[in-house]
């Protein structure tokens, strides 16, 4: 078979070199005119460049800054509002933590009499849910304590008295009333229960209450601590009291 070859229909086209403007466009170009109308535009561009990148002065923002735990919030002015950086911890939250590991000491030392003496359905859940929670907490207070190397009391010392005095903490049950629990049984067991830890859990309340008016409770980890805190307790107590009004010890 013979070699085909292609033949184009058409004849290639060579790009054509650009001809120099003719006479008339270079007189157009070099007339006055035409050169005032083109720094005309070039100066609009300019101009309007400028604006586009121009920003808009900040709007003026006003901060909510939460109140402690049952106070209201106050409204700041952006130029009042001290950085989180400086909210140092304080004296006030060293103690708070340190009389709360053994204020929540105490309430695990409670729901460890429920089995073997409550004969209801829903103590045990519930002093379950008291027990996890009381523990984690006290995880972040001895976490918390650690990292800024202060001292981190022995659970179970102290026997729920203040620093330097012979006073129980707020809500702190006595010895006489943690003997009368330990040794209740059934239905009886079960009310003392709930009056005793709804007793302790108030207690928590005041102590979160004496922190902000010592001037602590201001540092940013902290103030989160002690408003969930604050918040977790009062649902306890609620459901507490609903529970409380169903026993019939």
């Amino acid at each position: 078979m013979g070699r085909m070859c292609y033949t184009p229909s058409h004849p290639p086209v060579w790009p054509v070199s650009p001809q120099p403007p003719t006479k008339r466009a270079q007189a157009m170009i070099s007339s006055p005119s035409l050169r005032q109308l083109l720094a005309l535009a070039l100066a609009a561009a300019a101009i309007s460049a400028c604006t586009a990148e121009t920003a808009a002065p900040p709007a003026t923002v006003n901060v909510v800054q939460p109140g402690a735990p049952g106070q209201g919030s106050k409204v700041l002015p952006a130029g009042e509002v001290p950085s989180s950086d400086s909210r140092e911890y304080t004296d006030a939250d060293v103690r708070f933590m340190q009389g709360m590991i053994r204020h929540h000491s105490q309430a695990l030392r409670m729901t460890a009499l429920v089995a073997g003496r409550s004969e209801s359905s829903d103590l045990p859940r519930f002093a379950k849910r008291i027990e996890i929670s009381q523990q984690d907490e006290i995880d972040q207070m001895v976490r918390w304590l650690r990292a800024r190397l202060q001292q981190v009391p022995s659970v179970g010392s102290g026997g729920g008295h203040d620093h330097g005095g012979g006073e129980l903490m707020p809500g702190m049950l006595s010895e006489a009333q943690f003997a009368e629990l330990e040794q209740a049984k059934g239905a009886r067991f079960d009310r003392l229960f709930y009056e005793y830890m709804i007793q302790h859990h108030l207690g928590a309340l005041t102590m979160v209450e004496r922190l902000f008016g010592d001037g602590g409770g201001e540092e940013s980890e902290i103030n989160q601590f002690v408003t969930h805190v604050d918040a977790d307790q009062r649902i306890e107590i609620d459901r507490m009291r609903t529970l409380l009004a169903g026993t019939d010890g």
